[in-house]
């Protein structure tokens, strides 16, 4: 069951069950482990025709170049996915801890205010914050302070890979740079994923 199908035309919080949420909770955090998975194979494969183009000649070296373009267009491809089961992750997670304290929001009134909201206004608030682990006060004070806010969204802008190859196998064969380090820098995909890993 994906998000779009809890979050029906007219499904509201109060008609989510807690038991689907969890489910798609474990779902989720599969999918996450498998992707995460991929994407570091794909970075060893990139790192390894890195390692194979040092002291090549330049034809192969363009072949190669090739090669890593299309794992790195593929590696986006896995990591905007990632991002994606992530925010979806959040979220889930956040509607899990929301349903629990179900009684308590109605209490102070949150409730019919996270029920009044349109689901992708929902939505979107719970995927920007982060309830898990926080006393009942300061999960007020986010859902509360969340419904303020403004998503900003940003695009990854296109590098020059083949050029930034070039000059790192340079770098490397005149001696001027550790191959380790230079794979690291030139072949690695944003390490935004060690930020993530904690689910």
């Amino acid at each position: 069951m994906g998000i779009r199908d809890m979050f029906g035309k007219k499904n509201t919080i109060e008609k989510l069950s807690l038991r689907e949420l969890q489910a798609e909770e474990i779902r989720l955090k599969n999918r996450l482990e498998r992707l995460k998975k991929d994407i570091n194979q794909i970075e060893k494969k990139k790192k390894q025709l890195f390692q194979e183009g040092i002291g090549a000649d330049k034809l192969k070296k363009k072949m190669l170049a090739q090669e890593i373009k299309g794992l790195d267009m593929e590696q986006k491809l896995k990591l905007k996915d990632f991002t994606t089961a992530q925010r979806q992750y959040t979220l889930v997670k956040n509607l899990i801890i929301v349903k629990k304290y179900e009684k308590e929001l109605k209490k102070t009134g949150l409730w019919e205010k996270l029920n009044s909201v349109e689901p992708e206004e929902l939505e979107q608030a719970l995927i920007k914050i982060n309830l898990d682990g926080k006393e009942f006060d300061e999960m007020v004070e986010g859902l509360n302070r969340v419904f303020e806010m403004e998503v900003a969204e940003f695009e990854e802008s296109e590098d020059e890979t083949e050029r930034e190859l070039m000059k790192a196998w340079g770098q490397v064969e005149a001696g001027e740079a550790d191959v380790e380090e230079v794979a690291d820098k030139v072949v690695s995909i944003d390490r935004k994923l060690e930020e993530d890993e904690e689910l």
